[in-house]
């Protein structure tokens, strides 16, 4: 295929041919794995999520098929790959990635892990070796670099287009070379997934915000499965999907424009890549939050409420202005885990953010709206700046309080989030933390501590066969 985009051959070339060898990406991919898990378990408490889960008819089990960690289902690898996905992302606590794009390069975990343990349970089933673990770190560290390099440079939210086009793409080429397509049949499971029709953002922003937003990832992941599995009939491609006059994607969904590239791919986005630690809240808000609870601390101590604050100010980046200052009513928790004066006004009551603070019985206090009101996000364009530094990456907001009775209290500015990589040494420990407490919720101590054995030795979880894994987290 001589007149192949570039784009597509690049991507191909990279999941067929790049070694992932470095230390630094296979261990943080195990330490993402462990976290995404943990976010997809304390997921399955709430109803909105489950009521979604199983199979697409009530009963059906499918022999040697996914199994979904935390559940009973057993099903055909790309509805498990839904089910995962949707795990996933529903609490919007899992990784991110920031750039002119942004997006949550875990997400891939759905289709990558359905694939795997799909693959393994075959294999197993016919007297084949099945797939380890390394396998699937090398897969995530492979989607990480798809979907966040091809970020870096090109806004898909600036054309009104959701990012999950990216987690399809990833997906799409992770999980063909992991069925053992020829680097033609991949080329053409990835043509598809961008000639597929794409998800708008309707559903991630006013007066549309709703639980799409949950689900749009699992969506995405499974449909990569599903386009992989088409190719792998010998289904053909279109290989120039991208550049193709008038009908290809630049024209008709990217005002004409060719992508644009910082850097090739390697593993630069996965030991990069952002952990939610602390708070379930868009990205943008983390250093926010941190510093409400800080500033709830410092109001406490010194004899102080939420009651006694006049005046917020919020000195930030351009993409928290553009995506998550909200003012006005907000509908749903999808609505309010994307309002950076509900994520900051909630801690500065209560000294907390949790996924259950988004619920509408939360949302009730009145005292949240109240404080909402008195917040006001202004735009730094050195914070912006340093937003897009490759060296930096940071993700700054400052936080200002003026009392009723006048007094300013001093700034507090968090540049750097817990999960980020500047903060590694202080993050881990908490990461793992919030992997036992996901564990805890779902399964007994003797359970949780086989997984653990296994989740936090790099050695031994590398060499584990993909179903034995999966089983740990059978209920």
């Amino acid at each position: 295929m001589s007149n192949t985009d570039q784009v597509l051959i690049d991507i191909v070339d990279y999941v067929r041919d790049y070694p992932i060898d470095r230390a630094i990406a296979l261990e943080t991919a195990r330490n993402c794995l462990i976290d995404t898990l943990g976010c997809g378990l304390e997921a399955l408490e709430y109803p909105a999520c489950t009521k979604l889960l199983g199979p697409v008819i009530q009963g059906t089990t499918v022999p040697n098929g996914t199994k979904v960690p935390g559940t009973q289902f057993q099903l055909d690898p790309v509805q498990g790959a839904f089910n995962i996905g949707a795990m996933i992302r529903w609490l919007d606590f899992n990784d991110t990635w920031l750039a002119a794009e942004w997006g949550h390069p875990s997400d891939n975990l759905g289709g990558i892990l359905a694939a795997a343990d799909w693959l393994s349970r075959t294999a197993v089933a016919e007297g084949r070796s099945p797939l380890t673990m390394r396998e699937v770190l090398i897969g995530m560290v492979k989607a990480h670099e798809i979907q966040g390099v091809i970020a870096l440079d090109n806004s898909f939210n600036r054309v009104g287009l959701d990012h999950v086009v990216l987690v399809k793409v990833a997906t799409t080429a992770v999980v063909a070379e992991m069925l053992g397509l020829s680097r033609d049949e991949i080329i053409n499971a990835v043509s598809l997934a961008w000639v597929d029709g794409q998800s708008l953002r309707t559903y991630r922003h006013y007066p549309n915000a709703g639980s799409r937003k949950s689900w749009a990832a699992g969506d995405a992941t499974a449909r990569g499965v599903r386009l992989a599995l088409m190719a792998k009939t010998g289904e053909m491609g279109y290989p120039t999907v991208l550049t193709a006059p008038t009908w290809g994607f630049y024209d008709v969904l990217f005002n004409g424009e060719a992508f644009s590239f910082q850097r090739p791919y390697g593993s630069y986005v996965m030991e990069n890549v952002l952990f939610k630690i602390s708070y379930p809240a868009e990205f943008h808000s983390q250093t926010a939050v941190e510093a409400a609870v800080t500033l709830h601390r410092r109001l406490a101590e010194a004899g102080r409420s939420s009651d006694d604050i006049r005046h917020i100010n919020i000195r930030t980046h351009e993409a928290c202005i553009r995506i998550i200052d909200k003012q006005g009513p907000l509908n749903n928790p999808a609505d309010r885990d994307h309002c950076v004066q509900y994520m900051v006004a909630v801690p500065l009551i209560f000294g907390r953010l949790t996924a259950r603070d988004y619920e509408d019985s939360a949302a009730a206090d009145p005292r949240i709206d109240a404080l909402r009101e008195k917040i006001v996000c202004v735009e730094d364009p050195a914070f912006t700046a340093d937003y897009h530094d490759p060296q930096k990456r940071s993700i700054p907001n400052a936080l200002t309080i003026e009392l009723n009775d006048g007094t300013v209290l001093d700034e507090e500015i968090v540049e750097y989030p817990i999960g980020h990589k500047r903060r590694r040494e202080e993050g881990i420990p908490l990461l793992e933390d919030k992997f036992r407490t996901n564990l805890a919720r779902r399964f007994p101590p003797r359970q949780q501590r086989a997984i653990l054995d296994v989740s936090l030795e790099q050695a031994r979880l590398e060499a584990m066969p993909v179903n034995e894994y999966v089983d740990l987290y059978v209920i």
